[in-house]
């Protein structure tokens, strides 16, 4: 089937090629009577204007890529939906990019995005190892470019946070007036996030002269990561350890760690509290349902959106960090 070309639509209106693109662009007057002629040509023929040419005159793809380090954990899928429900009522097409947490990976993604000309770009928990390195801070500069968590002091990136600190914090307190003692601080490989954690855990228990007990496990966003948790967890009770509280990094582990527990003959939250991070769908299917801090991540994914979308649209490259506050979320666990 022979497709539709401008060159058709301006012979179906009796008009210039010129004024088709004008009345297809919006980019020049044309007279209501003739725009009148050429919509319903386009409308007659289903033409569809070549996105490529445009691009090439516009100087714009209308599209952005968001790079997640996992497809797997439900907080980046949550965030992503967020962001490409704002983009795509803006008109962009959004390409998603698995980087498998991996820096060199990231980088790699990076490079073919620029090669397709996207308009910007949206880095879900970029790597620590790019962004003190300057890497990002050096595609800023060219290409409108926003971060989602990781942040690191000093690097000149926009960035849109969730408050992980304040619900570290939340959860501790928590913890500890619930007469928790022997709290077990349970996280994954490098992350920001997870290393944003930590330093709250350790200060916090210092601050209450208690002893620091961390579990780190290989992964930490993909369904494996339940198994090494849960191995992790319960490795550690038959070493002897009576752990009576658990703050994991994201909900995903907080699911291993539960059945640790279980497995161990531990009863939550009888003999052992467990919160974890995120609230996602599956901290409140499990039995018990979890206890969990809510990070908002679809409005996460809209600030991130609209943040964008204004960097590309009104060239606003002033670096800004936007925080989201986080919730405590008490369910049984």
């Amino acid at each position: 089937m022979k497709r539709t070309t401008i060159q058709d639509v301006a012979q179906a209106a009796g008009v210039s090629i010129t004024t088709v693109s004008r009345v297809i662009n919006n980019n020049y007057p044309v007279k209501a009577s003739t725009r009148k002629k050429v919509e319903e040509a386009v409308d007659t023929l289903k033409f569809k204007p070549n996105l490529l040419a445009r691009s090439l005159i516009q100087n714009s793809t209308k599209t952005v890529g968001i790079l997640t380090p996992s497809i797997e954990n439900l907080f980046f899928s949550e965030v992503i939906k967020g962001v490409d429900s704002i983009l795509k009522e803006k008109g962009y097409t959004t390409f998603l990019c698995h980087t498998e947490g991996e820096a060199t990976n990231e980088v790699e993604v990076i490079h073919s995005l620029v090669d397709r000309r996207v308009d910007g770009m949206v880095v879900l928990d970029p790597r620590k190892e790019n962004v003190v390195s300057g890497y990002f801070e050096e595609l800023a500069k060219r290409v409108p470019l926003l971060l989602v968590n990781g942040y690191a002091q000093g690097t000149g990136c926009s960035y849109v946070l969730n408050d992980g600190e304040g619900g570290a914090r939340m959860a501790l307190k928590y913890l500890i007036t619930e007469g928790c003692k022997r709290i077990v601080f349970l996280r994954g490989k490098k992350s920001h996030s997870y290393d944003i954690k930590e330093e709250v855990y350790l200060e916090f228990m210092k601050a209450h002269g208690m002893e620091s007990r961390i579990l780190r496990i290989k992964d930490g966003n993909d369904i494996k990561t339940v198994e090494q948790a849960k191995e992790a967890v319960a490795d550690y009770i038959r070493s002897g350890e009576k752990p009576d509280a658990l703050l994991a990094c994201n909900d995903w582990m907080a699911v291993g760690a539960l059945s640790g527990a279980k497995s161990e003959g531990l009863l939550v939250p009888k003999d052992m509290r467990i919160i974890g991070f995120d609230n996602t769908i599956i901290s409140m299917i499990t039995e018990p349902k979890l206890s969990t801090v809510d990070q908002q991540m679809t409005k996460l994914g809209q600030l991130a959106g609209n943040r964008i979308y204004k960097m590309m649209t009104t060239k606003d490259i002033e670096n800004q960090k936007t925080y989201l506050e986080t919730r405590l979320m008490i369910r049984e666990s």
